[in-house]
């Protein structure tokens, strides 16, 4: 009943994967890396979730309907706690074994971290969590904003990210100081939205990473499956009531806009206005991805 996917088994190796998959390594029982509840891997599908660092990795365990099995990067000292916690509430369940290099670093965009300017950018949501946007220092890179929590659409409420730049976002090499950061994520598939109620199109191949009732990353198709787009430098904690909304509709609204479109809104009902406001002049864009983890 375990599922080890092309790119985990490409980082622990064959002869590991295969070992996991024959039972030698694997938990019969386990704590589920997304939703906290026991899972048994004699009697549902469970998923293997490989949490990687810069010296560390963690072999966790899911349940499949959770969270499929991938690789999520995380940053190494996020990932050092992870192994104490993990160590404590299952120790059979997860194991620590120094990591393979990633093969690729990902794009790191939290709450208030530094990002490079051509970076991908992750979403908006009315006031819940947010990093405030603020000015980079000259020749910084410009900081991302994010903002999570829920917006009303259609007498419906929807779970929701919001992410802003602190700064013009360019494509590498170049100099200018345009910002092209909506350009940049319509070559990702995402979409001008006239208003917040209006339907942001699905994105295939991309998801909202949830694990361990945190916000980890908003993944999307790469060359050996699912990989960071976007990775929380430190995994973002959302609240019960956004978790259980975004779980309802198996759907995340992921909206972005230049720096200095949206700023920072104390309520949700203003956050709301500057949304529609810059959908309105045309400087919002959206995409609606679906839930992976819980």
């Amino acid at each position: 009943m375990l599922d080890v996917s092309d790119e985990v088994r490409a980082e622990i190796g064959d002869d590991e994967a295969d070992r996991l998959l024959a039972g030698a390594h694997a938990p019969d029982t386990y704590d589920c890396t997304s939703c906290r509840a026991s899972g048994d891997s004699t009697r549902e599908a469970t998923s293997t979730v490989l949490f990687v660092g810069d010296e560390t990795a963690v072999l966790a365990f899911a349940h499949a309907r959770c969270i499929p099995s991938q690789v999520v990067p995380v940053a190494e000292e996020q990932l050092q706690g992870a192994v104490r916690s993990i160590s404590q509430s299952q120790p059979p369940a997860a194991t620590a074994a120094p990591a393979p290099a990633p093969a690729a670093a990902p794009t790191a965009v939290p709450a208030q971290a530094q990002a490079p300017a051509a970076a991908a950018a992750p979403a908006p949501a009315p006031a819940v969590e947010s990093a405030p946007p603020a000015a980079p220092p000259a020749g910084q890179p410009a900081i991302l904003g994010i903002t999570c929590g829920l917006v009303l659409r259609e007498g419906n409420q929807y779970a929701a990210l919001v992410v802003e730049p602190t700064g013009p976002v360019g494509r590498p090499g170049d100099l200018s100081g345009e910002d092209q950061f909506l350009s940049l994520l319509g070559d990702h598939g995402f979409q001008p939205v006239p208003s917040v109620d209006a339907n942001p199109a699905p994105m295939p191949g991309w998801s909202v990473l949830l694990a361990m009732g945190q916000l980890h990353a908003i993944l999307h198709p790469g060359a050996r499956g699912s990989a960071a787009w976007w990775q929380a430098h430190q995994p973002l904690q959302v609240t019960d009531n956004w978790r259980a909304i975004a779980r309802r509709h198996n759907t995340v609204m992921v909206y972005a806009a230049p720096s200095g479109t949206i700023g920072r809104q104390p309520r949700e009902d203003l956050l709301r206005l500057a949304l529609d406001r810059a959908a309105g002049q045309g400087l919002l864009v959206a995409a609606a991805l679906p839930l992976a983890g819980t």
